[in-house]
């Protein structure tokens, strides 16, 4: 199963979109790193954030996952980053190239538990 998870971007006060403005550069190094850390793990970076609309920004990570063990590493990233600075984070499946949500978690959400995640997920 391919998963994605991203930062949420939709539904920002504009406080919270501001502040995801000024740490946007910071997130991306933390995401390539990741990414380019676990690219055995064929984890790949979903860098889209081109557009002057922040609810249009598409920013996180895919990788496939065949148990749930292996999403301890990519939500315990999510959920320190969500801690650090203060987002949510959207966690679901892409099949036929197209995403589906299936759980939200982090600052405003709660932390992401990768156990209740799999669950969602089918694993």
């Amino acid at each position: 199963m391919l998963i994605y998870v991203l930062i949420a971007t939709d539904r920002l006060e504009e406080k919270q979109e501001k502040k995801l403005r000024q740490n946007l550069p910071e997130l991306q190094v933390a995401l390539q790193a990741y990414a380019e850390a676990n690219e055995a793990n064929q984890v790949t970076l979903i860098n889209d954030c081109a557009s002057d609309d922040c609810e249009d920004w598409q920013l996180g990570i895919s990788q496939p996952i065949k148990k749930h063990i292996q999403l301890n590493f990519p939500v315990n990233l999510f959920n320190d980053l969500a801690k650090k600075y203060e987002i949510d984070c959207e966690v679901g499946y892409i099949e036929d190239g197209e995403r589906e949500p299936v759980s939200y978690f982090g600052k405003h959400e709660g932390q992401g538990e990768a156990f209740l995640i799999a669950e969602y997920l089918g694993l």
